[in-house]
């Protein structure tokens, strides 16, 4: 097939944002090839659905790490979306841009042009703001669509006041470069329906003739001639298929997916390579590493004298009137997103900006996909922002079909522990302020039994604590011998070829990752507009 002038390989959150930003062009013709199907599955559009979405081989690509010695010896299900829209069809649907220093952190390490007052620009350019004012740091007319969540909840409140209580001001914009404080989180809805970057970018572009979406196309590896990527082979539905280019591939196949196409492509670290039987076509031993993620701390407590959804989803006539709400006024718990307050904390006061994330929720369940609990309860999940463990993602067989070895490698750091056991303590004083103690708040995860001290807390993180979705930093740009790509995304020693996607990111932003790189995708075809221009 083609060639094409780009084959974007992945209709993920980039993917898509690529493929409606080139195609723009009426001149340039554009490929994008994804593995899943259409986004024409109920669940995907409702905002609860991510139950039903997440571990469904239709949405899901249903990735395993492996098992994680800082969680105990557990291994973790990977959610990873594998439909258009990508992880942004099946995610918490949170509108978050992460920290000012976190990207001029980006440009501190030699990232020209990364920095917050760089990027800012790029946010604004799609974001359409529902929920606040228009001003120099939001606007209004882009396609990404961000609103108010469509639902109320006393306990929430009541954990918000206890916050304030506690030291944590009140907030309502956590995007404006320091996002400390607690509130409610903003979400990519509209009137309570999921928007994902398939619907918002996609589904706009899709009727351009320069423009081909093939859906059930995965990618089993790039062909290179002379040192330049000329294009992919895949399988699509059922047959084996070339996809040329005459331009550039570029990769925006996600932190799992883009290093396993890589390597996949002989592009890697030499020695990994040559174990699996792949013939070595560019050295690039950073490829795989630097995996970072956002392990959250599931607090649980039971609350008294106050509404849960617990006790709703337990009962017929909870759940009918759930289902009657959403269905008349697109309200409620079935427009929730996962996590609905918000809260930004400093583990320590003498830390600049904060390195604790919550999501506060009103419930409780033993694990995710499982039911939820038939007593009261709370939720106050925490994250350290920025973890300095690193972990990898590998191939585990030269067939694209395997999956990859994850392995975060979570709370292998000294640091990344302290942090953990500190976290926990944190909850504990919120909670034990006079707003939220009125509901007779009672720990059962991690539980009491864990005490107060650091290797207790550090067990019982390790106990409770599962990802929160966020993997980035396997193709990491940067121009260092551990570098996979450039500042402007070109893969380092290979021509044609680019990486636009969360595996790009050298630290992890301080926040819900998916529009960070919605607005490295923005600036991303920017870059490539210009290089094509000469």
């Amino acid at each position: 097939m083609g060639p094409f002038d780009y084959v974007i390989v992945g209709a993920g959150t980039a993917g898509c944002v690529l493929a409606n930003r080139l195609s723009a062009d009426p001149d340039v013709s554009v490929c994008l090839l994804e593995a899943g199907g259409n986004d024409n599955y109920i669940w995907v559009h409702i905002p609860v659905g991510y139950l039903y979405c997440m571990g469904n081989p239709r949405t899901d690509w249903g990735f395993t790490t492996q098992a994680e010695a800082g969680l105990n010896g557990r291994a973790l299900n990977y959610p990873r979306g594998r439909i258009l829209g990508g992880c942004s069809s099946i995610n918490g649907m949170i509108y978050m841009r992460g920290q000012a220093r976190d990207y001029d952190g980006w440009r501190q390490r030699g990232n020209a042009g990364w920095g917050w007052d760089d990027v800012v620009p790029y946010f604004l350019r799609s974001e359409d703001q529902a929920a606040l004012p228009i001003d120099d740091l939001h606007a209004d007319g882009g396609e990404w669509r961000v609103e108010r969540q469509r639902l109320s909840w006393d306990v929430l409140d009541a954990f918000r006041e206890a916050a304030a209580e506690a030291g944590i001001p009140k907030t309502d914009d956590f995007n404006r470069g320091n996002n400390e404080g607690c509130g409610y989180f903003h979400v990519n809805q509209r009137t309570g329906v999921r928007v994902s970057a398939a619907k918002a970018f996609l589904k706009p572009a899709m009727k351009r003739p320069n423009l081909t979406v093939l859906t059930h196309a995965q990618a089993k590896r790039l062909t290179l001639a002379e040192g330049r990527v000329s294009g992919v082979d895949i399988w699509h539905k059922g047959a084996n298929t070339h996809v040329a280019a005459d331009g550039e591939v570029v990769l925006a196949t996600g932190s799992v997916g883009t290093p396993q196409l890589l390597e996949l492509s002989g592009i890697g670290g030499g020695a990994l390579l040559q174990s699996h039987g792949i013939e070595v076509a560019h050295d690039l031993p950073g490829v795989g590493e630097n995996l970072q993620d956002h392990l959250q701390i599931r607090c649980a407590y039971k609350v008294h004298g106050v509404k849960t959804l617990n006790e709703k989803a337990n009962s017929l006539v909870g759940k009918a009137s759930i289902a009657l709400e959403y269905a008349l006024l697109r309200r409620g718990p079935m427009s929730m997103a996962p996590s609905q307050l918000g809260a930004f904390v400093k583990s320590d006061p003498a830390l600049e900006t904060p390195d604790l994330q919550y999501h506060v929720q009103p419930l409780s369940l033993d694990k995710f996909g499982e039911p939820l609990h038939d007593f009261p309860a709370l939720t106050a999940s925490v994250c350290n922002l920025r973890p300095e463990s690193r972990g990898s993602i590998h191939i585990s067989s030269p067939d694209a079909r395997q999956q990859p070895a994850i392995k975060p490698n979570y709370l292998s750091a000294a640091a990344d522990q302290r942090v953990a056991a500190q976290a926990i303590r944190v909850t504990r004083n919120i909670v034990a302020q006079p707003a939220f103690a009125q509901y007779r708040p009672e720990e059962f995860k991690p539980g009491p039994d864990y005490g107060d001290d650091d290797e207790g807390l550090a067990r019982a993180a390790g106990d409770v604590g599962t990802t929160i979705f966020h993997p980035v930093g396997t193709a990491r740009m940067g121009d260092d011998a551990g570098a996979v790509v450039d500042s402007r995304l070109r893969v380092h020693g290979v021509a044609g070829l680019r990486v636009v996607d969360a595996s790009v990111m050298p630290t992890i932003t301080s926040g819900n990752t998916n529009s960070p790189v919605i607005m490295i995708a923005e600036k991303a075809s920017d870059m490539m507009r210009d290089d094509r221009r000469g």
